[in-house]
């Protein structure tokens, strides 16, 4: 069976801010300071004129009672939702675009697809091929069947395997998360709770941010087997989210590496600071 390629309309941003035809640039530039963007939308009613840039009202700041409809150029490319991520994605890098807006047959603005979205769409979709890895390893190591199904589970009965995570990389996956990152767990379905095989920095944030439910996928054993990493929790005194160890101070591997310039950078400024 052929795996359903990835959609537009499945990593769309469909609550979209605006900018009204009627603004002027002055208005425009505003509404833009006031969001996380570096462009917007132009939309008639609902539907889109074009897309107004930090750079255009920038060139057009010296007129600021000027409609942004005379500053912009009209049109601009769009997708649609039943359109390939994958072509989302080649318009988005082949013109250099940060956003791509979406509209439906009569040209509405329905919503928006980011570079940040396709970011997000790669990671999540690597994780079902670690699942097929650990299904495969589980059903060689123990001759059972095993099920995988894409569940919601409840925070409180992930059993975790892992003793200690990073504050830092918990720091991260907390943003991540509120971006809309939620890249699903992986675990085990054992006798009324979960066992936590990939996910552990992501379920302990969700769980300090007060989330009780997260995206997993769930993997049913045709009948009940002894998992060493289980075992290995029970020893070392695992039985919740609660008794797994934030490490301050030490960072994690990933942040080690990508804020290592960040830090030499500060050492030199230091260094200056006390010639």
């Amino acid at each position: 069976m052929t795996e359903r390629k990835a959609k537009v309309e499945d990593y769309i941003v469909r609550d979209v801010q605006y900018i009204p035809h009627t603004f002027t640039v002055g208005e425009a530039t505003k509404k833009l300071i006031s969001t996380e963007f570096h462009g917007m939308p132009v939309c008639e009613d609902s539907k889109l004129v074009g897309f107004i840039t930090a750079k255009e009202l920038l060139r057009a700041a010296h007129h600021p009672d000027a409609c942004v409809l005379d500053v912009i150029r009209h049109g601009t490319y769009t997708a649609t939702p039943n359109m390939d991520l994958d072509d989302a994605a080649r318009i988005l890098f082949r013109y250099g675009l940060r956003n791509l807006p979406v509209v439906d047959e009569e040209g509405n603005l329905i919503g928006v697809i980011s570079n940040l979205d396709i970011v997000r769409s790669h990671i999540e979709r690597a994780t079902p091929n670690k699942v097929a890895m650990v299904k495969s390893f589980l059903e060689t190591k123990h001759g059972v069947t095993i099920t995988v199904r894409r569940k919601i589970v409840p925070v409180e009965l992930l059993r975790p395997t892992q003793r200690e995570v990073f504050a830092d990389e918990l720091l991260g996956r907390m943003e991540e998360i509120k971006r809309g990152l939620v890249e699903p767990l992986i675990v085990v379905e054992k006798n009324g709770h979960y066992v936590l095989v990939d996910g552990h920095h992501r379920a302990l944030a969700s769980k300090q941010m007060g989330v009780r439910q997260f995206s997993a996928f769930v993997l049913e054993p045709s009948h009940d087997i002894e998992l060493g990493m289980e075992k290995q929790a029970e020893e070392l005194g695992l039985r919740t989210l609660d008794d797994v160890r934030i490490i301050e101070g030490a960072h994690h591997p990933l942040m080690e590496i990508t804020t290592r310039f960040l830090k030499d950078e500060g050492k030199k400024i230091e260094d200056r600071v006390s010639k």
